[in-house]
């Protein structure tokens, strides 16, 4: 069974995503932010990240950039799923080792395809 992490501050969105994803049989693992994400990453890898970029403490960005250097190896896929709309938002998520972007609000049928899309 694959394993999704969660990292965003909005304890309902996590929550709604978190459904979402146990409604297809995934493993969650809930982070309120970009450090407690990459201590609990430490611990135990995930098969992908769902993570927001507006965040205290470490923000999606450097969590992106972190993880994407820390575990090159692994290939972790990572959805950015934030507010932050604007096409230049987008390109910077990307670079920083997006593989996929969702700006909020967002349809779950659309955070589920490519949830799918990316797992390996």
């Amino acid at each position: 069974m694959s394993t999704v992490m969660i990292v965003d501050d909005s304890p309902t969105l996590r929550a709604m995503i978190a459904e979402a994803l146990v409604n297809e049989g995934l493993q969650i693992v809930e982070a309120c932010d970009g450090l407690d994400a990459k201590e609990k990453i430490q611990l135990r890898c995930p098969d992908l990240v769902i993570m927001d970029i507006v965040m205290p403490r470490m923000n999606g960005y450097e969590l992106c950039r972190w993880l994407k250097n820390e575990f090159a190896d692994q290939r972790i896929p990572v959805i950015m799923c934030t507010t932050k709309s604007e096409e230049f938002d987008r390109h910077w998520g990307m670079k920083q080792g997006g593989d996929a972007y969702i700006t909020k609000p967002f349809e779950p049928a659309e955070l589920m395809a490519k949830v799918r899309e990316l797992l390996p």
